[in-house]
Parts: structure tokens; C-alpha cells; sequence
């Protein structure tokens, strides 16, 4: 086998173990990186969302309460849930792959019931009250999504509708009947605000960012073997090369061939220096010999 060849091999392996070691890491990074940007949107919708329960709770609230259709027609307005789902159905207009819910285990509107996958989300931070967010991914007909859930206790405020019908505002039961909606205890986690929000878009990006590193490690690679190739030829193959011509045309007895020539100070030049030496002693001894 060759030296170059050798030399090429070892390059391989070497380039080999590294590039997989590197695309392993960089792989996973990307990917983890997609998911915490995810994860941020997720926060950021998570917060307007409560921010704007806060709103409706403190300032809106109070207002529509002195409304006097509130007594005879219950005003959802009122309720918190009402505008931070509200706000985001608005904007699901531009990006209706995000979702908000504040699923509920025993809800008085029927279409906030919790499905089975958020009851298990409720269940577990039922569970885990020290637990203020759980995340979480799961697969959806749009693919990959990301969910981020908080638990909604069953305050004193909330008690004052889901405790019994006999207390609830007349109103309510008679837009939601007194079915559904009560027996909550206090302090009981009985709901959840559920944000989830798409994981494909970043995830592809992260792959495709990916490849491109991985067809600029291949270009490297090659680019790296052909320069090296290049300098190895030039500066070791070539002049190792000549020096053996050399020897092998003076053991045939050529003994009038000049000397190689010597460039710079390096190992090879030492060799080459070193050979022209013997070369020029074996001459003077064939010629004692004659």
C-alpha cells in the first residue's frame, strides 16, 4: 500500500470519528434549540393569555357586573376564561395552528371540557401540586406540537359559580343549567390553561440547518484531503522518489548522476542530504577500487 493512500486512510478514519461525533452533537443542539424557541412562544402566549384574565378579573369585570342585563342575562364577558379565549381565537385568525384551552375536568360550558389527553395533564398536576407548569409533546394531524399547561385552582372567586347551584347567579344556571359546573372544592386543581403551539416549522429548520452543515463537512473533508494530498506529494512522495530513482540507478552502477537536489532544512532535505553523501562516498570507493 502506498504512503499516500496510508496517509489518506488514516484521514478518513480520523475525519470519520469526528464528523459523527460532531453532526451527533450539532444534531442535537439544533434540535433542543428548536424546542426551547417553541417552548418561548409557548411561554409568551401562556403570559398574554394571562394577562389578559388579570384584565377581565380586576378592571372588566367589575364594571360588567354594574351592568343591569348582568341580574336577568349572564354576561360572559365577566368571565376570565371567556376573554383570554376570546383574544386567541382572534388570533388563531392569522395562525390556526395555536391553540389555547382552559380544559376542564367538570366545566359549566360543555365545549371546555377536557379531552383525554388534557385530563391526564390535569390529573398530573392534581398530583403534583408543587408542580406550577408541566410541557410536554404529542402528535397531532399537523404534526409535532408542543403543549404547556398551568393549573387553575379553585379559587374563592370561581366558588361563587361552581360551588352549588343554589348560590350560583341565577343568570348562569339559567344559560347553562345546574348540571354541569359544580362541586368544586377549595383550592382544587380543576383545570388547566393549555397553550400548544406547532413544532414542525422549527424542527425542519433545524434539520435542514443540519444538512448544510453536513454537506460543509463533507466539502471540508474533501477539500482538506485533496490540499493535504497535494502538500504531502510535493513535499515528502516527490523528493523521497527522486531519492530512490537515485539509489536504484547507482546500484545498477550509474555512479556519474548528479546529486539531488537539497531544498530547505527539514527531515526530508536531511534524508536527501544524507543520501547524496553516501552517494558521492560510494563513488570515491568504487573509484580506489579501479
Amino acid at each position: 500500500m502506498k504512503l499516500l493512500t496510508k496517509f489518506n486512510l488514516i484521514l478518513l478514519v480520523l475525519f470519520g470519528i469526528g464528523g459523527l461525533i460532531i453532526s451527533q452533537v450539532t444534531y442535537r443542539f439544533l434540535i433542543d434549540n428548536a424546542r426551547r424557541e417553541v417552548l418561548r412562544e409557548a411561554e409568551l402566549m401562556m403570559a398574554s393569555a394571562k394577562a389578559v384574565r388579570d384584565y377581565t378579573s380586576s378592571d372588566l369585570a367589575p364594571l360588567l357586573e354594574q351592568n343591569p342585563q348582568h341580574k336577568t342575562k349572564f354576561l360572559a364577558e365577566t368571565v376570565p376564561a371567556f376573554g383570554a379565549i376570546s383574544t386567541f381565537n382572534k388570533l388563531r385568525q392569522k395562525y390556526p395552528d395555536y391553540t389555547y384551552r382552559e380544559a376542564t375536568i367538570n366545566p359549566t360550558n360543555p365545549e371546555h371540557r377536557a379531552a383525554d389527553w388534557e385530563a391526564d395533564v390535569i390529573g398530573f398536576l392534581r398530583d403534583h401540586p408543587e408542580q406550577k407548569q408541566v410541557t410536554g409533546e404529542r402528535e397531532t394531524p399537523i404534526g409535532p406540537v408542543m403543549y404547556l399547561a398551568m393549573p387553575i385552582a379553585a379559587d374563592p372567586p370561581c366558588l361563587e359559580c361552581h360551588s352549588r347551584p343554589a348560590v350560583a347567579p341565577p343568570a348562569m344556571i339559567a344559560s347553562y343549567g345546574s348540571n354541569n359546573g359544580f362541586g368544586w372544592k377549595p383550592g382544587s386543581i380543576v383545570a388547566a390553561q393549555i397553550v400548544s403551539v406547532p413544532m414542525a416549522l422549527p424542527v425542519q429548520n433545524a434539520k435542514q440547518a443540519f444538512y448544510v452543515l453536513l454537506i460543509c463537512l463533507v466539502i471540508t473533508l474533501i477539500a482538506t484531503i485533496v490540499v493535504l494530498d497535494t502538500a504531502v506529494y510535493f513535499i515528502v512522495i516527490r523528493p523521497l522518489k527522486l531519492v530512490s530513482d537515485t539509489a536504484d540507478r547507482v546500484s545498477k552502477g550509474e555512479m556519474s548522476l548528479p546529486s539531488v537536489p537539497v531544498k530547505g532544512s527539514d527531515e526530508i532535505a536531511s534524508v536527501t542530504a544524507s543520501f547524496n553523501r553516501m552517494q558521492l562516498s560510494l563513488v570515491k570507493a568504487f573509484k580506489m577500487l579501479g
